[in-house]
């Protein structure tokens, strides 16, 4: 055998010359990134006063134990609904079938708190609801009849449901689709009808993707402030606020961000290790994809009541609600503090979205152009972030960063005489960094599986033209991935403008985003004022729908 061999990927990528700038931007990149996180773990190990015992002693099981309930009422629900509602769609035609597969998406478009302040408004004791049924029962007082609780635990299930299934339904979705048409037709001709087709043939392949959709509707609901915080439960993102804003102990609040970021990693593992050694393959050399079946009569109708349901009440509903408000206060809409948290929702957002996919697109290209083993490895463990909800990341970022501010301020106060402030947690600093930590997952995901699609041979040859890594990038990549681009900053820019419990804790004093209007108008119970502000929320969601749509026809 010839000794001849070719260099390893690794080896020849140690010999591109410039690659050193960008491996060591890469690296910094990913260090600004897990710094909160790790800043978070310090800080609960070293808090200024030790309340641990307190907590575990008092209010910390609440905390668990609400959080729990939650994640595993609205992960169960959320895959029975979206599972169900996917399969619907990918096996069968009825009426409005068409329609609905794009309709199931449209609850992604609403915040779940939004969903909550429309659902407490309709039905609550002043609401249409219950007033509607008092004038026709002749019903006096709440004592004459019963009616349930609505700012409850219940209810906060029901509307994180409503709001988080489109996770599951869009990836058993695009797991059924792909499934074998030969499969199916194996089954039926041994005789089984569609329920026994679906339990030990669609749902076993599609099982991968239902785990990874409902691991995904469980972080947001440990995420969720909002819908928690208006129906009065306690959990343990709620608890962060209590014990930071209300009991005024950093410390405290960090051990209890660290009880969610163990809970998430677990979360996380787990739903690893459950398909880990599952492997299904497709033994057919042409892939035939299922032919849908017509469902008629009674059944056809019955199924399409079934996909109205979740839409319905994920959509319909709340932005019937909200929009019915905005439109009977017109004079919100010229309001100088709606105007104000638009632009600024605007600014930081946009701040944001362009900072987070530039960093996204810089790591990437460091890391492949780096034959070093560190970046490569640092590059998974950026995306912790969009697993870590934004309270965490708000103790993360603000404690250290107004340590930083105030010993900036003294030091040039001392050495100039000048004093500047807090430049940094005064302004809007720290919610564009807390933004871009907690999207840069999308950023970076963006830009490696666009650049996995750029042929080598193009910056080969570009670089053996004399271009530098800086012009390949500019010249050769960037018109290449010029809509995955623009995709991420969209998607980066919607869900800076639907992000509220980093940015109810990390804004400066009397600065609202959209998001933050919506909320302190809702809990002052002034949902009309809190209507506009929602509305343009929801339009930005849409956005955001539609161009998922697109990319999933």
């Amino acid at each position: 055998m010839s000794d001849t061999s070719f260099p390893s990927t690794s080896r020849a990528r140690r010999v591109i010359p410039g690659g050193g700038i960008w491996s060591l931007g890469a690296l910094l990149i990913a260090l600004v990134v897990m710094a909160p996180i790790v800043a978070v773990l310090v800080i609960a190990l070293t808090p200024s006063e030790n309340i641990w015992p307190h907590l575990w002693g008092s209010t910390l099981p609440r905390y668990m134990r609400n959080t729990a309930i939650l994640m595993l009422s609205v992960g169960v629900l959320s895959g029975i609904v979206g599972t169900g509602a996917a399969w619907l769609i990918a096996r069968y035609r009825f009426p409005g079938s068409r329609w609905f597969e794009w309709l199931l998406l449209l609850p992604l478009a609403i915040p779940a708190y939004i969903g909550a302040y429309a659902l407490v408004d309709l039905l609550e004791y002043a609401g249409p609801v219950q007033t509607g049924l008092r004038q026709l029962m002749g019903w006096k007082t709440a004592r004459d009849y019963w009616f349930p609780e609505i700012r409850s635990l219940g209810a906060a299930v029901l509307v994180l449901t409503a709001a988080l299934y489109p996770y599951v339904y869009l990836l058993a979705r695009a797991a059924f689709r792909e499934q074998s048409g030969a499969s199916e037709e194996v089954a039926m001709s041994l005789g089984a009808n569609g329920m026994a087709r679906f339990r030990r043939v669609g749902l076993p392949l599609a099982r991968p993707a239902i785990a990874a959709g409902m691991a995904i509707v469980m972080m947001e609901t440990v995420n969720d402030f909002g819908t928690v915080d208006y129906f009065a439960v306690q959990t343990l993102t709620t608890g962060i606020f209590s014990v930071w804003l209300d009991g005024n102990n950093a410390g405290g609040a960090a051990q209890i961000a660290t009880t969610i970021l163990v809970l998430v990693v677990l979360l996380v593992s787990l739903e690893k290790t459950s398909r880990r050694r599952i492997r299904f393959f497709s033994m057919s050399r042409q892939h035939r994809p299922v032919t849908r079946l017509p469902l008629q009569g009674a059944r056809g109708w019955a199924a399409a009541l079934a996909c109205f349901i979740p839409f319905g009440f994920g959509f319909l509903l709340p932005a019937g609600v909200i929009g019915w408000h905005a439109s009977n206060n017109a004079s919100q809409w010229l309001d100088p503090g709606l105007i104000s948290a638009f632009w600024n929702t605007l600014s930081v957002g946009g701040m944001a979205a362009l900072m987070t996919v530039l960093g996204g697109i810089f790591m990437v290209y460091g890391v492949r152009l780096s034959g070093r083993a560190l970046p490569r490895l640092m590059l998974p463990l950026t995306t912790i972030g969009y697993a870590a909800p934004g309270a965490v990341l708000g103790v993360g970022i603000l404690i250290p960063l107004a340590t930083i501010d105030h010993w900036l301020a003294d030091a040039i106060e001392a050495g100039l005489g000048v004093d500047i402030g807090l430049v940094l947690t005064g302004s809007a600093f720290a919610l564009v960094l807390a933004y871009s930590v907690r999207f840069f997952a999308i950023a970076q995901g963006a830009a490696d599986a666009a650049m996995g699609r750029v042929s080598p041979s193009l910056p080969m040859a570009a670089r053996s033209l004399g271009r530098s890594q800086g012009q390949v990038l500019r010249q050769i990549y960037f018109p290449l991935i010029r809509a995955s681009v623009g995709s991420a900053l969209l998607l980066v820019f919607v869900d800076c403008v639907k992000e509220l419990p980093a940015t109810l804790l990390l804004r400066p004093f009397n600065f609202n985003t959209l998001a933050t209007r919506v909320h302190d108008q809702a809990s002052l119970e002034n949902l009309g004022d809190a209507a506009p502000a929602a509305v343009l929320v929801i339009l930005v969601g849409l956005a955001a729908v539609a161009l998922l749509a697109r990319a999933n026809r």
